[in-house]
């Protein structure tokens, strides 16, 4: 498969762990529809670990526990379709899954026609207990192999955490998204590590094989399978920002049948995701500003129709301001040219003032702005 612009979807990893079953996957469904989720773009529902029985049949093929899953996995990727969704699985590399449960390796061409014969759209595929004498790189080609021989259109979610060096590779395995960090968990301090380790791999991201940071912790407020101190709306507000900024694919992980009204008008931000799915996908560029910190992010983007995305990243406890010249986005005064800033979450807009941009941001806040190019007045 090959994908043009970052996939979008739920994945029960963050919320549920091991506790999902068919009723909760197929309430999930209804809510993505009712919450106008699907409409924003977030197409694919997928299942992670704890889906199987621990053991394999007669026949060496994966089976769905009958307790979870009573009517069988082909059954939940009806309902899902039928309800204009895609449907997602999860395996892994290794001979276990991450949780204990049968993995592919030396599995992945009978695995990858189980799924298709089942409708999955998407396949997760983790890295654990995976051999130590054969690289990653041979694992994920091998079952990238695998799905683009099964019969089925299948998007191919690599999830090696970076591990061996993951980002110098993956491009030559069938992969659409690849995980370049280790799990996220809904804190603050793990929103604010993964963000910071996003520079230098921006150069490997690009279209078709999308830089994938980890599923989204918005919502969760300290519940949950990786809840754990939780995050107050600024920080997720910024937390999405990020995300949606760099181009990560954007996975909801919240319970989505008990969303806060504030959640929700996170996760469908229309002029954010529309920043995120931009058809040209290109790179961000940092801008050095003044006086400038590692917990200040200041970044730009060019999109598709000539306008600049700019964000402003205040990851400090405090207040703090960030500050940027005109030059840095190639519009010096001499070009004629200047920026009109509208902050997307706010509407506030920023004064451009001799070519310098100040902007003040609450602690743990941010600015994202769809700058156009206008003329000097």
């Amino acid at each position: 498969m090959v994908k043009l612009t970052p996939p979008m979807g739920w994945n029960s990893w963050n919320t549920f762990g091991e506790h999902i079953n068919e009723t909760m996957i197929k309430e999930t469904a209804d809510s993505m529809v009712e919450n106008g989720l699907l409409e924003c773009g977030y197409e694919y529902l997928v299942i992670d670990d704890c889906w199987s029985l621990r053991e394999r049949d007669k026949n060496g093929r994966l089976v769905a526990d009958p307790e979870k899953f009573p009517h069988g996995m082909k059954a939940v990727a009806e309902y899902v379709h039928q309800k204009g969704l895609k449907f997602g699985m999860y395996s892994c590399a290794g001979n276990l899954t991450c949780a204990g449960y049968p993995g592919s390796f030396e599995h992945e061409f009978i695995d990858a026609a189980t799924f298709a014969e089942w409708g999955v759209d998407f396949l997760k595929y983790d890295y654990c207990y995976h051999s130590n004498i054969i690289p990653g790189e041979y694992l994920y080609r091998r079952m990238g192999l695998a799905l683009e021989n099964c019969g089925r259109d299948i998007l191919f979610s690599a999830c090696s955490w970076g591990a061996d060096e993951t980002h110098k590779w993956i491009k030559t395995s069938a992969s659409s998204m690849w995980r370049s960090t280790g799990d996220i968990f809904d804190t603050w301090e793990s929103i604010k590590d993964l963000a910071k380790q996003q520079p230098a791999l921006f150069p490997y991201n690009g279209v078709g094989c999308f830089n994938d940071m980890d599923m989204l912790v918005v919502g969760m407020y300290g519940k949950g399978n990786v809840g754990l101190q939780g995050c107050n709306d600024t920080q997720y507000r910024t937390h999405f920002s990020l995300w949606s900024f760099f181009g990560s694919p954007l996975m909801i992980g919240c319970d989505i049948r008990d969303m806060t009204p504030e959640t929700k008008k996170i996760l469908t931000n229309k002029e954010l995701i529309a920043i995120n799915q931009d058809p040209a996908y290109r790179q961000p560029y940092r801008l050095n500003g003044i006086w400038q910190n590692d917990n200040m992010l200041t970044y730009a983007k060019n999109l598709a129709n000539g306008d600049i995305a700019i964000g402003l990243f205040n990851l400090n406890e405090e207040k703090a301001m960030a500050r940027f010249n005109l030059d840095e986005v190639s519009l010096p005064e001499s070009t004629g040219k200047t920026l009109s800033m509208t902050d997307i979450w706010t509407g506030k807009s920023a004064n451009t003032v001799n070519a310098n941009v100040m902007w003040e941001l609450e602690p743990y806040d941010c600015a994202v702005f769809r700058a156009k190019v206008v003329d000097l007045p």
